[in-house]
């Protein structure tokens, strides 16, 4: 390879989200912590010596976008994803989950259902209940060892007067990729039923091998004109820290509204460093990138295979994209509670608790396995062996 992704990076006292809270959300500071979503991998050196250029100028002023940045993004889904978006169609925003929140607030009716498919990322549920809308369940099944839409159920909510759902694609926590056919299913009851889409596809890049991501609003112009797609490169290469995103808009109403939202919140301005890492990691990071996955398919192989010889009890989710593993922890006997002092006190391991997720997620864990193999190995270790014990 020519990037090295064993090195393993001491990014304690950085101000490190990841690294830095362990004692105060786990209780004790020796926790090896493989929970938040960020990489333990450096970004790609295009990205580093992009920053590094910029932070030389010396002046931090406001900052504008440049054409080059867009014509990044239209090539980068053009060529990796066989999307063809329109420059017109892109609009900054400093978060997925800042233009998940804007789109509930602009595309529903306080009181009204918004739906999600559960168990999914724990900020859905935030941006629905904190803008005084109701949170509609519609679960996932689980069918040969991966998650399904029930969309039975799905179309009994829309019969109910949900008339806006949020996408998670892939998904997060499951790591499925769901196929074409599944989507345009999808796509068909929200025609039938007048639904608005707001898909979030930050894990659209991580794709493991054998499986292939659709964009929502790429099935067809009339799915396009009702689908708000939120995206960016932060979870592709480890740019999170720089809060930065876009989403695509098709339907210029749909688009203008989230636009003006997003000014009258002065959220619309150029960041002085995003732009150019966004622009350097779509252009010069390909490569990277595919050696990245690469790397996280081994550490997923890796996972599933110790898991099955030294705790058969819990099952893992065998992922499709993403660099995370949901794990099936029921048999354990534990409940949340149980499951946390497992990890935090006696393995000495932070996983984030499945929980978290939804009700569905109870008695599940997710493993971030962005990070050198031997960090993989260590936590796996001490959690086999602590749970082990328990029992």
């Amino acid at each position: 390879m020519a990037y090295d992704f064993d090195r393993r990076i001491d990014r304690r006292h950085t101000r490190s989200y990841k690294w830095d809270q362990c004692e105060k959300l786990f209780g004790d500071p020796d926790i090896l912590p493989l929970w938040v979503a960020d990489m333990d991998f450096h970004c790609p050196p295009a990205v580093r010596e992009a920053l590094e250029k910029r932070a030389a100028l010396g002046v931090y002023g406001y900052a504008i976008r440049t054409e080059g940045y867009f014509q990044s993004i239209i090539d980068w889904f053009k060529r990796r994803h066989g999307w063809t978006i329109d420059r017109s169609w892109i609009v900054d925003s400093p978060s997925i989950v800042t233009t998940l929140s804007l789109a509930v607030e602009q595309f529903s009716e306080p009181g009204s259902p918004v739906v999600l498919q559960t168990p999914v990322y724990y900020p859905f549920y935030d941006v629905i209940r904190d803008n005084g809308r109701v949170v509609a369940k519609n679960p996932l099944r689980i069918r040969n060892g991966r998650f399904e839409m029930d969309l039975e159920q799905l179309e009994q909510l829309f019969r109910d007067g949900a008339k806006l759902l949020l996408l998670c694609s892939p998904h997060n926590p499951g790591g499925r990729v769901w196929e074409r056919d599944e989507l345009l299913k999808l796509g068909e009851l929200c025609m039938r039923y007048d639904v608005t889409v707001v898909s979030d596809e930050i894990h659209a890049d991580l794709t493991l091998p054998g499986h292939k991501h659709t964009p929502f609003a790429s099935l067809s112009p009339q799915l396009a004109d009702r689908t708000i797609t939120c995206l960016a490169a932060t979870k592709t290469f480890n740019l999170p820290g720089l809060h930065t995103s876009f989403f695509v808009a098709a339907n210029p109403a749909l688009r203008r509204k989230l636009e003006k939202r997003l000014h009258s919140l002065s959220l619309h301005m150029a960041s002085h460093f995003a732009q150019e890492a966004v622009q350097a990691a779509y252009t010069e990071g390909e490569a990277w990138l595919d050696e990245m996955l690469a790397y996280v398919n081994g550490n997923v192989a890796y996972a599933i295979d110790y898991l099955a010889r030294h705790l058969p009890q819990v099952e893992p989710m065998r992922p499709q994209g993403t660099y995370l593993l949901w794990v099936d922890c029921r048999k354990l006997g534990l409940d949340p509670q149980g499951l946390k002092e497992l990890m935090y006190k006696r393995a000495k391991v932070a996983f984030n608790d499945g929980s978290i997720f939804g009700a569905e997620g109870a008695g599940w864990l997710r493993i971030n396995l962005a990070c050198p193999h031997s960090i993989v190995a260590e936590a796996l270790e001490r959690f086999c062996a602590a749970a082990a014990v328990t029992e």
